[in-house]
């Protein structure tokens, strides 16, 4: 381990992962530790059945009707889910017309603004102009567009507009679905990245205590773990690592519930994601639902999981939850956990520490990919380029590869 690398990352969890990876297709030598026997981190999967019941200090074991407990694959964190059919909202007429405008809309030929200017009319005056209600505006801009609140709503509409063609282009692309999910549960994306580091001369380190981040002149210099030093110019690590140099900056509340049926009013879908806006509930933010299954390799056969998840915003979270919890009843087993939320209070501009954000309520990854480019952008100095990463895969790879 006494050696010099240009980062390290500490811990696994989905974006130490994929900045891992990144680093290392792009030349950079990588060494990655993690101080738990597993990937993942905050988002693994947790298997055994039996391991859930004792993350979570549960007296008793599963009982046998919740079948073979290496069946179940749980994600502590629910992200990146698929969404259930929505074409009974899409078939109404004004939704669809505003939905045609904005798949032919194209930013660079103004033939297709129809009368909108992009830089300058609000997304709350477009909606006027399509004479769309409230009930069709919370679900465009918290299920469509994924934002978190109102206030995109008196911006410029372009990045609204432009959020949800990308979800109109996905959901033509894929199907019934604009998410992606992978088999045997979230766990399997850090160790996917993992490996793509791997392959571009990445060094990996599980079950590693990390004793202390050196420091010199203000900047990192190395990690020292069981006596050895590694030496980086750059660390990438989760907030557990840095305690002294992040903030508290809320808590989210989770609850991981194990059913025996589908959700109501889902067509008996095996998978969906339902976001409960703020405006429905008179909160100040959305309540997430998820929901996987038995089809997913996560749940013995005939099971389903769901997980509701919210930012707490008062002393009683799990009251926060109920409208969400209601959906799902009966339910034959719940696990809740309350986590706090972390963010860096240094830019790593002088430190070269580089400090990920805890993961928040969403069920999707769009907040995850904006701290990933943020760090990349903050760590390199340019924006991240996907295409630029492709290239550089197709040359190792091949083009009929990819």
């Amino acid at each position: 381990m006494d050696e010099e690398y240009d980062v390290i990352v500490l811990g696994t969890g989905l974006t130490e992962c994929i900045l891992s990876g990144i680093m290392s297709v792009n030349g950079k030598k990588v060494l990655h530790m993690d101080r738990n026997p597993y990937y993942g981190g905050e988002s693994s999967s947790i298997t055994p059945l039996e391991e859930l019941y004792k993350r979570f200090n549960q007296p008793e074991t599963p009982p046998e009707s919740m079948g073979r407990g290496r069946d179940w694959n749980v994600d502590l964190i629910p992200k990146f889910l698929m969404a259930n059919d929505l074409m009974g909202m899409f078939e109404k007429r004004r939704f669809r017309k505003f939905l045609v405008f904005v798949a032919n809309f194209d930013e660079n030929d103004p033939k297709t603004f129809e009368g909108v200017d992009p830089k300058v009319t609000t997304m709350r005056d477009v909606y006027k102009k399509f004479d769309l209600g409230q009930d069709v505006i919370d679900f465009t801009g918290h299920a469509l567009a994924l934002y978190r609140t109102d206030d995109y709503m008196d911006m410029p509409c372009l990045e609204t507009i432009n959020r949800i063609k990308l979800y109109s282009e996905s959901l033509a692309r894929y199907g019934k679905s604009p998410y992606l999910y992978p088999l045997y549960g979230l766990g399997e994306l850090p160790q996917g990245f993992a490996r793509l580091s791997a392959i571009y001369g990445g060094t990996y380190m599980l079950n590693k205590p990390v004793e202390e981040i050196v420091m010199e002149g203000g900047h990192v210099v190395g990690v020292k773990s069981e006596g050895e030093v590694a030496r980086c110019k750059q660390l990438i690590c989760d907030p557990s690592y840095i305690p002294d140099r992040v903030r508290k900056a809320g808590q989210v509340i989770r609850v991981i519930c194990i059913l025996s049926h589908p959700i109501k009013n889902t067509n008996d879908a095996n998978s969906c994601q339902i976001i409960i806006p703020q405006n429905q509930v008179n909160r100040n933010s959305d309540i997430y639902v998820c929901m996987i299954s038995y089809a997913h390799n996560v749940a013995a056969q005939g099971k389903y999981i769901a997980i509701v998840s919210t930012t707490v915003e008062t002393a009683e979270p799990e009251s926060e939850i109920a409208p969400a919890l209601e959906l799902l009843e009966p339910i034959d087993k719940k696990f809740v956990a309350i986590s706090d939320m972390y963010e860096p209070t240094d830019d790593g501009s002088d430190s070269q520490i580089f400090a990920s954000r805890s993961y928040d309520a969403t069920t999707h990854f769009e907040t995850t990919c904006y701290d990933i480019k943020d760090i990349y952008k903050r760590m390199t100095g340019s924006d991240f380029d996907f295409e630029n990463m492709k290239r550089k895969q197709n040359d190792v790879f091949g083009e009929d590869e990819q």
